[in-house]
């Protein structure tokens, strides 16, 4: 992983950030790489174990929704897939009121459109879940790793990088999202938090329970469409942030903390990314997706 350190190095110190985590994850040999690294100190530090926990931000929705539906297929009616693929109609977001979020959620009618990439639908997924008796965060708890957590299951001994300030105090351990926060319990749209390690382990417990890795890859073949089960695909392999040299199946999700997930399924290899991007403020990304590029560039140019 030196030649991973070594990137990192040359353009961390230009960043808006200052933690950073790094992960290679090999599906066919079911094993993973990952370190952490840190400005905490007065030089940047590297970690090859796990001590921060990384709020996953929108990585939420493919380890709760699309996980859900691979987990349990015969619970989605066809309106239920429009929402996990962001094409049943509903508004891409809004801020949401604490005591009537739900209604509001479940008030809006479901029907087939264009794509919309929309936090509505990813908590609409949730609630038709509900609905169905369906417990999704004690569901989706039997595959995620113990170092994966939701935002509000933190203890003191939880260690997270800043994101943001909330009220005039730096924001440490809460969930960035704002209708998350609002929200204070469990949701499909944000929320999660993990260390690299737990994330890292969380996929390949998703693929060794569900095999999605192999579904996801025939799904994409057989339409034009951007999402298949929840997860992006990939729109041009040269110029993605998942790195110059993907294959042209590659699918994954970014995170609005400056997280990501990339897997090429004819390779069965990935990548992820976890940072707090939005440590000072969330516009400025252009660096970190540099970091993106050059990082996704080697790992595909690395594999044999």
């Amino acid at each position: 992983m030196e030649k991973y350190k070594k990137i990192i190095q040359a353009l961390m110190p230009f960043e808006n950030f200052d933690a950073f985590a790094f992960g290679i994850v090999d599906f066919k040999e079911m094993k993973f790489s990952a370190f952490e690294a840190d400005y905490f100190g007065e030089e940047l530090q590297f970690r090859d174990h796990s001590s921060l926990y990384f709020d996953l931000a929108s990585l939420t929705k493919p380890l709760t929704n699309s996980l859900s539906f691979f987990l349990a297929p015969e619970k989605f009616d066809e309106k239920m897939k429009l929402c996990l693929n962001h094409r049943g109609g509903l508004p891409a977001w809004g801020l949401l009121a604490k005591d009537n979020w739900k209604e509001q959620i479940l008030g809006y009618p479901i029907s087939e459109s264009e794509t919309l990439y929309s936090d509505f639908s990813a908590l609409r997924v949730m609630l038709e879940l509900n609905k169905r008796g369906i417990n999704q965060k004690n569901m989706c708890q039997q595959v995620w790793d113990q170092e994966t957590l939701f935002w509000t299951d933190l203890s003191d001994k939880n260690n997270s990088p800043q994101y943001g300030f909330r009220e005039g105090q730096p924001n440490l351990k809460t969930v960035h999202d704002p209708n998350a926060w609002v929200i204070h319990d469990y949701c499909s749209h944000a929320g999660l938090f993990s260390t690299i390690h737990g994330l890292c382990q969380t996929l390949l417990n998703y693929q060794n329970k569900t095999q999605f890795i192999e579904k996801v890859k025939a799904d994409l073949v057989s339409h034009p469409h951007r999402f298949s089960f929840g997860w992006d695909r990939v729109q041009n392999p040269q110029q993605t942030l998942a790195g110059s040299g993907c294959g042209p199946l590659t699918f994954g999700h970014l995170g609005f903390t400056g997280t990501s997930i990339w897997i090429d399924p004819e390779r069965m290899r990935g990548h992820v990314i976890l940072s707090n991007a939005t440590k000072y403020f969330w516009y400025d990304k252009a660096g970190l997706n540099d970091l993106r590029k050059a990082l996704g560039e080697l790992v595909w140019k690395s594999i044999i």
